[in-house]
C-alpha cells in the first residue's frame, strides 16, 4: 500500500513540476461566434432544403442534385444515427462554452484571430475528419464523440475509441487550429521531429489551461502514468540506441505514430502508451520554455535544434 501510494504522489508531483503554465486572465478578451447546430436542421426535416441551401451553401455542391438530399434524410441509418447523437448531444451548451474559453485564449496569444463559425454536423464516423478548421469555419463531426463504449465503435481499436468522448472533442478543435499556425517543418532526425510535435502540445497548454494533460496528449490514465513514471528509462533508452540524431524513418512508426503501444522491442512494450517520442518532446519543449523569456509567437519560430540545445531538459528520476 505505501509503495502504492509513493507512486500516486510522484505522478502527482512530476505532473505537476512539469506543467508550470502560467494561467492567463482572459476576461477581457472579447470573441464573437454562431455555433449553428446542421446536424439537427437536417435530419430534423423542420427546414425546407431550400433554406438548408440558403443557411449552409457550402455544404451543397451545385453538381449533386436535391433528390440525394431528400434521400439522405430519409435514410433510415442515418436517421438512426442523428437519434443516438441526440441522445448525447441534445443541448451542446458545454461546448459552446469550451469554445468560448479556448477561442479567447487562442486571441490572447494571437490578437488577429477571427473565431470561426462553428458547426455541428454527422459525418457517418469518419474518424479521419473528426473536426476540420477552415480558417473562418469550423466543423465538427459529433457522431465521433459518443463515447468509446458506444455499439458503433465495436470495431475500432481501444486505442483508437478511448478518444471518441465528449471531453476530447475541445482538444481535437484546439489541435485543428494549432495544424494552422505550426506549419509542418522538414525535419530528418528523430530529435526534431519529437520537439516539432512537443511545440503542437505546449500550445494546447496555453490554449487548454484547465484540461489534463493526459486528455491533450489522448492517453488513458494508466498510460500516462507510465510516460510519467518512466521518463527517465525512455530518455536512456534513446540516448543508449543513439537515436535522437538518427534520420532512420522507422523510429516514427516505433515512437511517433498513432500505435496502441510504443516499440521498444521488450516484453514490456504493451505497457506503454503509443507516440512516446511525442509526450518526451512535449518535455523538452516545456523544459525549454521555463528556461528562457520566449513568447508563444517566438516558440513557433524557433528551430527544433536550438530548442534541444537551450532547453537544459534532465528527465525526473
Amino acid at each position: 500500500m505505501r509503495k502504492i501510494f509513493a507512486l500516486f504522489l510522484a505522478v502527482i508531483l512530476v505532473s505537476c513540476a512539469k506543467n508550470d503554465t502560467k494561467k492567463i486572465d482572459v476576461s477581457n478578451t472579447e470573441v464573437t461566434f454562431n455555433l449553428d447546430r446542421f446536424d439537427v436542421d437536417f435530419y430534423n426535416n423542420q427546414k425546407e432544403l431550400s433554406k438548408l441551401k440558403q443557411e449552409y451553401p457550402f455544404l451543397f455542391p451545385k453538381t449533386i442534385q436535391d433528390t440525394v438530399w431528400t434521400q439522405k434524410r430519409k435514410n433510415k441509418d442515418e436517421l438512426e444515427l442523428y437519434a443516438e447523437t441526440q441522445k448525447v448531444y441534445a443541448t451542446i451548451d458545454d461546448l459552446h462554452a469550451e469554445l468560448t474559453s479556448l477561442f479567447k485564449h487562442i486571441k490572447y496569444y494571437n490578437p488577429k484571430f477571427k473565431s470561426p463559425r462553428t458547426i455541428t454536423m454527422l459525418t457517418n464516423i469518419d474518424y479521419e475528419n473528426r473536426v476540420v478548421y477552415a480558417d473562418s469555419l469550423l466543423f465538427i463531426s459529433l457522431d465521433a464523440y459518443l463515447g468509446e463504449n458506444h455499439e458503433f465503435y465495436g470495431d475500432y481499436p481501444a486505442y483508437v475509441k478511448q478518444n471518441n468522448q465528449k471531453n476530447h472533442i475541445i482538444v481535437d478543435i484546439a489541435n485543428s487550429i494549432i495544424n494552422k499556425q505550426v506549419l509542418p517543418e522538414n525535419n530528418r532526425t528523430f530529435i526534431d521531429k519529437m520537439i516539432y510535435k512537443g511545440k503542437k502540445l505546449y500550445l494546447l497548454d496555453r490554449y487548454l489551461p484547465e484540461v489534463a494533460d493526459k486528455e491533450k496528449i489522448g492517453y488513458s490514465e494508466t498510460k500516462y502514468e507510465w510516460a510519467v513514471h518512466n521518463e527517465e528509462q525512455i530518455w536512456q533508452y534513446f540516448i543508449g540506441k543513439d537515436l535522437l540524431f538518427s534520420t532512420d524513418k522507422s523510429l516514427d512508426r516505433r515512437f511517433l505514430d498513432i500505435a496502441p503501444f510504443s516499440k521498444f522491442y521488450t516484453g514490456e512494450d504493451n505497457l506503454s502508451p503509443g507516440r512516446i517520442g511525442e509526450w518526451v518532446g512535449w518535455q523538452i519543449v516545456r523544459s525549454y520554455m521555463k528556461n528562457n523569456d520566449v513568447s508563444l509567437h517566438e516558440l513557433i519560430r524557433t528551430k527544433e535544434e536550438d530548442i534541444f540545445k537551450k532547453s537544459k531538459y534532465k528527465p525526473r528520476q
